[in-house]
C-alpha cells in the first residue's frame, strides 16, 4: 500500500517505505512526537532513508537518540 505523505494519517506504525517524503505532514508529526526542537538535518533523513526496515515509531526514537542531553 501506497502512502501519500502529504496528506495520510500518520501514526508510530507507519512503515517508512521506498517512497518516502520528508513532507510538512511528516514534519507535523515529528514535532508532536519529538517537541518542538524537531529538526531534520542531512544525516538523519539519510538514515531514514538506507532502505533499513523502519517505522516512525523507528524515526522517532532514533531522532530522540541522537538529541537527548
Amino acid at each position: 500500500m501506497n502512502i501519500d505523505w502529504h496528506r495520510s494519517l500518520l501514526t508510530r506504525t507507519t512503515v517508512v517505505d521506498k517512497n518516502y517524503k520528508n513532507t510538512q505532514n511528516v514534519r507535523r508529526f515529528m514535532i508532536e512526537e519529538c517537541g518542538p526542537n524537531f529538526r531534520f538535518d542531512r544525516e538523519f533523513m539519510a538514515w531514514i532513508r538506507n532502505d533499513a526496515a523502519k517505522n516512525l515509531a523507528d524515526v522517532v526514537d532514533e531522532w530522540k537518540r541522537r538529541h537527548s542531553t
